[in-house]
Formats: structure tokens, sequence, C-alpha cells
């Protein structure tokens, strides 16, 4: 049991320290990135089924610019939505 709480833990430890990395880099306060990342997950989980536990977010340099990456895991593609 020990051992999935540390690897949890340790996730959590490694989100947290991408959120303030991306804070560092834009002019996202944590709480704007955290609810941004809350907005995604809404919007994205009305259409398919996802993990939101698995969901890691990250700011990635391309040249001068940046790209906010979303790694967001799907549990299901059978799960279909009326829209």
């Amino acid at each position: 049991m020990g051992f999935f709480t540390r690897k949890r833990s340790a996730e959590s430890a490694k989100e947290r320290l991408q959120l303030v990395l991306v804070h560092d880099r834009t002019d996202l306060t944590p709480a704007q990135l955290e609810s941004l990342k809350d907005d995604l997950l809404k919007a994205i989980s009305n259409y398919i089924d996802i993990d939101p536990d698995a969901v890691r977010i990250g700011l990635e340099r391309d040249g001068r610019s940046q790209r906010l990456v979303a790694d967001i895991p799907l549990r299901s593609m059978s799960r279909n939505r009326a829209g």
C-alpha cells in the first residue's frame, strides 16, 4: 500500500512542479492555471471519458513560441454522447 501512496504523491508533486514552471514562463497565476486545467477537463469530458487523475499539463518551447501541452488519457472510446 505504501508503494502506491508514494507513487501518487510523487506524481502529484511532479504535476505541481510542472504548474509552477508554467507559471514562471507565463503571466498566469497558479490558481489561473489550475482553473484552466479544470475547465479543459470539464469541456473534454463532455465528449469523451477521460482519466482526470492521470492528466498532465505542461509548457513546451518551440523556437520563440511556447505551447501548452496536455496529456489526457482516455478511459474508453466506445462512449457516445448525443450532442
